[in-house]
């Protein structure tokens, strides 16, 4: 029998293998559910949310006040509040922090951050282990960022029961600056930086002629686009934000003063 890289044997010989992939692929079509059972059991993920993994950690074991969109908001401004006063309640990280996690998790919110290396959601908010499902991104882009953005979004509602998101940009954005450069001087960017960028445009480009710091502007811009994507969402996001179960929001954080300004 032949051995894989890495000395693993396969579980049938190469050949078998080959000979067998068109029936293998016919299996698979005959399993793979229609568009309306997606939508089927994406409507039971949703309602079958705190059932999916162990909730564990800090979060978990909250009532279902405490889960409430406004009441974790709420939170989360309080805990900037210890942050920008210096006052914190979440000093350290040890490893014996995050052996109550092992089992699962019960993050109260989703942030959908910016990859820049300044803003730290867990530090911003003074939130302990686990309490934040952080999906950070250059830009915090959210509409035309593809599958994995989204579909990490999505995982943290349908599967870990989180019902606040809360699209936070920056001062200073790097990745929205470069964006303003770009339709300033109408020029092409290098590798896939182009393609970052090409995603950020449109919201920068909505707010050329408005009055005021244009990076400003653009940056907000850029987030309140982010909402209203993720409020749209089908099929996980945008019939719970109808039902007033998901709330999702816009804020920017100010580098210079550590404040998080809730804005959309």
């Amino acid at each position: 029998m032949e051995e894989l890289q890495f000395g693993l044997a396969p579980a049938q010989p190469l050949p078998a293998l080959k000979q067998s992939d068109e029936r293998l692929a016919n299996n698979l079509n005959d399993q793979r559910p229609s568009r309306r059972e997606f939508m089927r059991l994406s409507g039971l993920a949703v309602g079958a949310t705190a059932l999916a993994l162990p909730a564990t950690g800090s979060a978990a074991g909250l009532p279902a006040q405490a889960r409430d969109p406004d009441a974790v908001l709420a939170r989360l401004l309080e805990g900037n509040k210890r942050f920008v006063s210096g006052q914190l309640a979440h000093l350290g990280r040890r490893p014996e922090d995050f052996a109550p996690l092992a089992e699962g998790q019960a993050p109260v919110a989703i942030i959908v951050g910016c990859a820049d290396s300044r803003v730290a959601p867990e530090l911003v908010f003074d939130q302990g282990v686990g309490d934040l499902f952080v999906v950070r991104v250059a830009g915090n882009v959210v509409t035309g960022a593809g599958p994995f953005i989204k579909g990490s979004i999505e995982f943290a509602v349908a599967e870990l029961g989180a019902r606040l998101i809360v699209v936070l940009g920056h001062e200073a954005c790097g990745a929205v600056k470069a964006a303003v450069a770009h339709i300033d001087a109408n020029d092409v960017l290098p590798g896939a930086i182009r393609d970052l960028v090409e995603v950020i445009r449109p919201a920068a480009a909505s707010v050329r002629d408005k009055p005021g710091d244009k990076l400003e502007n653009a940056i907000k811009a850029n987030v309140a686009m982010g909402v209203e994507r993720l409020k749209g969402l089908d099929p996980i996001l945008a019939g719970l934000v109808m039902k007033g179960e998901v709330k999702v929001v816009g804020a920017i954080y100010k580098l210079r003063t550590g404040v998080v300004e809730v804005f959309v």
